[in-house]
């Protein structure tokens, strides 16, 4: 079976940077279990994935923009200590939902603190990074009529209600 659009995929993989460095892999774990076609997983890896099939092993490198996209200097910003209120401790790493620039929810990372000034990153940490995977195909399987609604694929390895 090929892998397209509602095919519920496993992989194993492991993501570098450039310089070699491991990022993440599912090594020692379970395979990335997702729904082809549903956007779980970055543009240019699903799209090096199409037509692949169990037992297939590549090596793909994507882009920034079909990943987490350039990095934007505009979705860093400083802002008062006084903004965080109800949160007794800020470090540096502590993650927050915030609103967006379009008004959608993102995350935002503290970056760095001095005094009560906090400066924040709403970009992805891998935003404007070339991604390297190293894959294998372990499984490709139709998904249901129920996971290709919900947009993810369920049970083991997949979305538990």
């Amino acid at each position: 079976m090929l892998i397209a659009a509602n095919k519920a995929v496993s992989i194993d993989y492991t993501l570098t940077n450039d310089a070699g460095e491991v990022i993440d892999s599912s090594a020692g774990g379970a395979p990335l279990v997702y729904l082809h076609g549903a956007g779980n997983i970055i543009a240019g890896l699903e799209k090096a994935l199409v037509g692949k099939q169990v037992g297939d092993e590549l090596d793909v490198s994507v882009e920034p923009e079909e990943a987490y996209g350039e990095y934007s200097a505009e979705l860093v910003a400083t802002l008062s200590r006084a903004m965080f209120e109800g949160v007794d401790t800020l470090d540096v790493g502590m993650q927050f939902h915030a609103s967006g620039p379009d008004g959608s929810m993102q995350i935002v990372t503290i970056r760095d603190i001095d005094g009560d000034d906090v400066t924040v990153d709403g970009n992805h940490p891998l935003a404007g990074q070339r991604l390297n995977f190293k894959v294998k195909v372990v499984g490709v399987r139709d998904a249901s009529e129920e996971e290709v609604a919900h947009g993810h694929v369920h049970g083991e390895g997949g979305h538990h209600h």
